[in-house]
């Protein structure tokens, strides 16, 4: 069984590259991030078309997340207990359904912005939530992966050159040890465990992709009794080549 999940960056700019991706790749689950769009405008029927189920989560033009599958999509939530609020609404920022007995959640982590912007603090209470949620959800034993762009790079090989983010988000302290935090309720973040270094997004700007300074945000943390049943993983970066790429690129599981 394939899961991946991937950051589009806008599904209806790429809804044809997704689709024809998924079908090439044989991927059996898709979680998206930063879909850009509201519930009634999802470009549904392309991905019916080639055999998937469609949950999705977007209340605007910003954020977005779904989950897309041809294994079965049961038990669709929207949001989680206890998401915090960003100015007073709570964003379309993490779904969750289950997909052959594993219960698997879209996330998209708040950017953060600067460490002086409420954006920030608001980034560091979405983290603590969704861990304490997490925990509960993997306590009886239930598979759980909780997949997406996390806006973290929690170690400093995670970005290219780790001088120029002095000072900036996604490698703060306060952000690495929120992240550290869903190991101690039993979380393994199994992308680095079989691939120790690659990154997962390059800005469009200043050539980034081609001279290869990523930065690595995009991980699947996966509660025990999944993280066993992970046999491979695997990041794509040659779907960041090309016209029209998204700037993330897929990370897939292979899961028994």
């Amino acid at each position: 069984m394939r899961i991946a999940s991937w950051n589009v960056n806008s599904v209806r700019a790429r809804v044809d590259r997704v689709v024809s991706w998924l079908e090439r790749h044989d991927v059996d689950v898709l979680l998206l991030q930063e879909t850009k769009v509201k519930d009634e405008a999802f470009p549904v029927l392309p991905f019916e078309a080639a055999g998937y189920e469609v949950a999705h989560h977007g209340v605007n033009q910003w954020n977005g997340v779904g989950i897309c599958s041809r294994v079965g999509l049961a038990e669709v939530q929207r949001s989680f207990e206890g998401q915090p609020e960003w100015k007073e609404q709570v964003e379309a920022r993490a779904i969750g359904a289950t997909c052959a007995g594993i219960r698997l959640w879209s996330v998209y982590v708040p950017n953060g912005r600067t460490l002086l912007d409420p954006h920030y603090p608001y980034k560091l209470a979405w983290l603590a939530a969704l861990r304490d949620a997490a925990a509960d959800w993997a306590a009886d034993g239930t598979p759980v992966g909780l997949l997406g762009d996390w806006n973290v790079a929690p170690m400093d090989s995670d970005v290219w050159d780790i001088s120029l983010f002095e000072g900036a988000t996604h490698v703060s302290p306060a952000e690495r040890a929120a992240f550290a935090a869903f190991q101690d309720v039993g979380y393994r973040e199994i992308t680095r465990e079989h691939v120790p270094q690659a990154y997962t997004y390059w800005d469009y700007q200043r050539l980034r992709f081609p001279r290869n300074e990523g930065m690595r945000i995009d991980f699947a943390l996966t509660s025990p009794a999944l993280a066993d049943r992970v046999r491979a993983v695997r990041i794509d970066r040659d779907e960041r080549k090309g016209k029209g790429a998204s700037d993330h690129v897929p990370v897939v599981l292979e899961v028994e």
